[in-house]
């Protein structure tokens, strides 16, 4: 379990901040379940979820950035969970699968160029009692409550996904492709799976990256 325990310079569990806020968040706790249940609701909640999140250097993904900046995209918020996880003792890695999200927003869509497909979403995997268990920490419960998303529940003993539908039914997430797991961020293959989407949209990346940084109009 070593290598699900080290610090790396994106997984940095051994800084100050990282260290700190993990030991006051489980300050108490016995059980690395419920050491892990309370980092996971501390993430979830506490570092709002934000599709437009800064990530297109690999400094910006960084545990320790997203903990000060206070909010991220999924694989940015699964990343301080794993640091967090690691720096109280509890092996972590990350997981990765390419999605179908039904629900994007009209704007973040155009910036895709159409597409509802993200690849490589991410999440944590925490070594809890003997086995991995998935922990998804993207979706906030301000976010979930103002668009009937269910909020993903974490009790350390249970996978914890995105779900497919809706509180009111409609079609949310869809599970296309899964990648496997990581001890440290796969930053090579983020990029090239990024590319190879946008070769199947027909778009280059300085074409991408002008309409994703463009200030909205109106």
């Amino acid at each position: 379990m070593e290598e699900y325990l080290r610090c790396s310079e994106i997984i940095d569990c051994y800084t100050e901040s990282i260290r700190t806020r993990a030991q006051a968040l489980t300050e108490g706790l016995e059980s690395a379940q419920d050491k892990a249940v309370a980092l996971f609701y501390f993430v979830r909640d506490q570092i709002k979820f934000n599709s437009y999140a800064e990530g297109e250097n690999l400094d910006y993904n960084k545990a320790s950035v997203i903990l000060e900046k206070g909010n991220g995209f999924c694989y940015q918020k699964a990343i301080v969970l794993v640091a967090m996880a690691r720096a109280t003792g509890i092996p972590a890695r990350l997981g990765f699968a390419d999605i179908r999200n039904h629900l994007l927003s009209e704007k973040f869509r155009e910036k895709m160029f159409g597409s509802n497909i993200l690849v490589y979403h991410g999440w944590a995997e925490l070594y809890i009692d003997g086995k991995w268990v998935r922990a998804t920490p993207a979706y906030d419960i301000e976010m979930c409550l103002e668009n009937s998303f269910i909020p993903v529940d974490f009790d350390g003993v249970n996978d914890a996904r995105l779900h497919s539908h809706t509180e009111d039914g409609r079609m949310h997430i869809e599970y296309i492709r899964e990648h496997g797991h990581y001890d440290d961020l796969p930053w090579a293959e983020i990029l090239n799976a990024h590319g190879e989407l946008l070769a199947e949209l027909g778009v280059d990346r300085d074409t991408f990256m002008a309409k994703w940084t463009e200030e909205p109009q109106g």
